[in-house]
């Protein structure tokens, strides 16, 4: 029989944990336990197993400090912020960062939670270009309507190779496991994670993306007068019709395909030299000659016209982007493509 625990000195913090777990109403625990992942869960039971008996003086100890803690604290405020700053006193920036991006990342308790909260697409253009052993372990983790609209949107012939690894997988062993979790939270969390995370900057040209030019050109030279520091930080955040051209052929050739003629058309009366020469490119010597035409029969056109096009098809481009169909270079000498 275990020892009773009278001192209340001596509990470790599990063991403070485990009492208050058995202290609370059965309804009360059960809402705590969901909050916790399986090991933490396993790691409270055992130690809730081995307390043996608890003398009265020290459960009551326990919650009149758990109430004192609580109510000294004042009001409190949680944001992401709040809690990077009280991580940063006491671990290291590189353990913050990494736990940083995962909270920022999808919601859920454990990687294949989260991975149910990622959209199938997102998820789809990653594992694209995994083996399809590792993208069959994914899909046999993760709830089977999730798993069916991703296997939907990969590739036909490589959805049929995670199939045929599907239908031969047998019970995998928990190395394997760990080994695929491990590399989809450095890999690809991290990343989701970071894409997820924009600064007022990057909002701010998001919405000057979809203004029309007139307006954006009288917001813009207002904030040069107040703020020109923001100003360029927010023009070189921007993306608009010119810059196109920091697309690669290829992906103008898939942009191509999802736009309308007339669409584009309107776009490239106003555009300058240099992106109807990447659009004219990549049409066939026909295709190009009737677009050429189809812009002189329509003569002098309103710029709200032309603005909204070009706008339509930027947003067709970003979106193509961010579905990894086409890359989009960083616009440095560095990003430069060199054929």
């Amino acid at each position: 029989m275990a020892r009773a625990k009278d001192s209340y000195r001596g509990l470790a913090g599990n063991e403070k944990a485990a009492i208050f777990m058995l202290s609370l109403e059965q309804e009360q625990s059960a809402s705590l336990f969901k909050l916790m992942d399986d090991d933490e869960i396993k790691e409270l039971s055992i130690t809730m197993a081995n307390l043996g008996t608890i003398d009265a003086s020290v459960v009551e100890r326990l919650f009149v400090e758990f109430a004192d803690q609580l109510s000294s604290t004042g009001s409190l405020v949680g944001t992401y912020d709040s809690t990077e700053r009280l991580l940063l006193n006491s671990l290291g920036s590189d353990k913050v960062d990494m736990i940083m991006e995962e909270i920022r990342g999808p919601a859920g308790r454990t990687m294949w939670d989260k991975l149910g909260n990622v959209n199938e697409q997102v998820l789809a253009n990653y594992l694209k270009n995994e083996y399809p052993q590792t993208v069959a372990v994914v899909l046999s983790k993760i709830k089977p309507d999730h798993a069916s609209r991703v296997l939907a949107v990969l590739p036909e012939n490589f959805a049929m190779e995670v199939i045929m690894r599907l239908l031969r997988m047998e019970t995998v062993q928990k190395e394997i496991l760990d080994g695929v979790e491990k590399t989809l939270r450095s890999e690809f969390m991290s990343n989701l994670a970071r894409t997820q995370r924009q600064d007022s900057h990057e909002q701010m040209a998001d919405i000057f993306n979809n203004l029309d030019r007139s307006t954006e050109n009288r917001f813009m030279g207002a904030l040069e007068e107040r703020n020109r520091e923001s100003a360029e930080r927010i023009k070189s955040l921007m993306f608009t019709f010119e810059d196109l051209i920091r697309i690669d052929p290829a992906g103008i050739q898939v942009l191509l395909r999802q736009v309308e003629k007339d669409q584009l058309a309107t776009a490239m009366k106003g555009a300058s030299e240099d992106v109807q020469d990447l659009f004219f490119k990549n049409m066939s010597e026909r295709a190009g000659k009737m677009m050429n035409e189809d812009m002189d029969a329509m003569g002098p056109v309103r710029l709200k016209d032309v603005d909204e096009a070009q706008a339509a098809i930027v947003n067709a481009a970003k979106a193509l982007a961010d579905s990894g169909e086409i890359v989009i270079s960083g616009g440095g000498d560095e990003d430069e493509l060199v054929f």
